[in-house]
């Protein structure tokens, strides 16, 4: 069981390494070790294609997930029956996007996919932000990951979420 990369993107250069071994420690902080995590990678062309087709939404975007367990309420671990079912789903990152926003506000790039890689395995684990709510919640959520990213890497990486009303 594990983290599952894939780089299906050549615009941005990709540390998967890194990547990897930043996603395997937020599925340690979540305590979610035993379930695989799918993480795809993809251009802004890939992106909006399946922003589209799953959100109607004609634009790429930074993550999308794509939840096993489709209806879990927020913090609450899925309850597997057999192996097969230990598995969260997948969450495509739009590398490209990413990189345009770094660029535009000076962050890296590595540190804004983790902190996206956060926020996608929110969505699996059920959080959305859909209502002020909802969006206090997962905040909270996120907050609560980086905090405790930032405690075992040393980095200072922080939520780039926006208000509920804002799409992501």
């Amino acid at each position: 069981m594990g983290v599952v990369l894939r780089n299906l993107q050549k615009v941005v250069p990709l540390r998967r390494a890194r990547l990897r071994k930043d996603a395997e420690t937020l599925r340690h902080i979540l305590g979610i070790q035993k379930f695989d995590l799918g993480v795809i990678c993809v251009d802004n062309r890939r992106m909006q294609k399946i922003n589209h087709v799953y959100r109607k939404k004609n634009a790429p975007t930074d993550v999308l997930s794509f939840p096993f367990y489709e209806d879990l309420r927020p913090g609450k671990l899925p309850c597997q029956l057999h192996r097969d079912e230990l598995n969260l789903g997948d969450i495509f990152l739009g590398v490209e996007f990413v990189m345009e926003q770094c660029l535009e506000e000076s962050l890296d790039l590595h540190e804004a996919l983790t902190v996206v890689t956060a926020h996608g395995i929110c969505h699996l684990l059920g959080y959305r932000h859909e209502t002020e709510e909802e969006w206090t919640e997962m905040l909270q959520r996120e907050n609560y990951i980086l905090r405790e990213y930032n405690r075992l890497t040393g980095r200072c990486l922080e939520p780039l979420m926006k208000r509920c009303g804002q799409d992501r």
